[in-house]
């Protein structure tokens, strides 16, 4: 078996909760150092459609690739790993419990596209005191629902 038929899945085949969660912090990763994903390819050796595929878990990441990866995004490798499950999934995406993984594939918010974009602008704002007044001003507005609430509030 060649390491091509290791880690690449038959297209019927659900893919991995690990490998999934994996190629959501790499997106996470590559998207918050504002890389496109032909960049990152360019740049560690491989195809966008590979960078996709990773970043799906259709395909899992060897680990020299993993190294390379976390190399070039500037984080340990095992940032691939943070908030995953503490019960890990086997090969069939099951859980040694019998669960079916899904914890490992939960929809996570910090995995949106906008929340990325807004940490990115977030620091990309120079000056600390206009940083410290954008976050209380977000803040603010997420604790109501109803703008018309916001002529209560001093904002200020």
């Amino acid at each position: 078996m060649t390491i091509e038929e290791t880690t690449t899945r038959d297209a019927s085949m659900k893919p991995n909760p690990v490998d999934v969660h994996v190629g959501q912090r790499l997106r996470q990763r590559r998207v918050l150092v504002g890389l496109s994903q032909e960049r990152l390819a360019r740049m560690v050796g491989i195809t966008f459609q590979q960078v996709q595929k990773y970043e799906r878990g259709a395909n899992r990441i060897v680990a020299s690739r993993l190294y390379q990866l976390a190399n070039v995004l500037d984080v340990p490798v095992s940032y691939f790993f943070d908030d995953l499950a503490a019960e890990p999934a086997n090969d069939s995406g099951t859980t040694a419990q019998g669960g079916d993984g899904a914890e490992a594939t939960t929809p996570d918010v910090m995995a949106e596209r906008e929340t990325l974009e807004l940490v990115r602008a977030y620091y990309g704002i120079q000056d600390e005191r206009i940083r410290r007044r954008a976050f209380d001003l977000l803040r603010t507005l997420a604790r109501h629902e109803d703008p018309g609430d916001l002529s209560e509030t001093a904002v200020g």
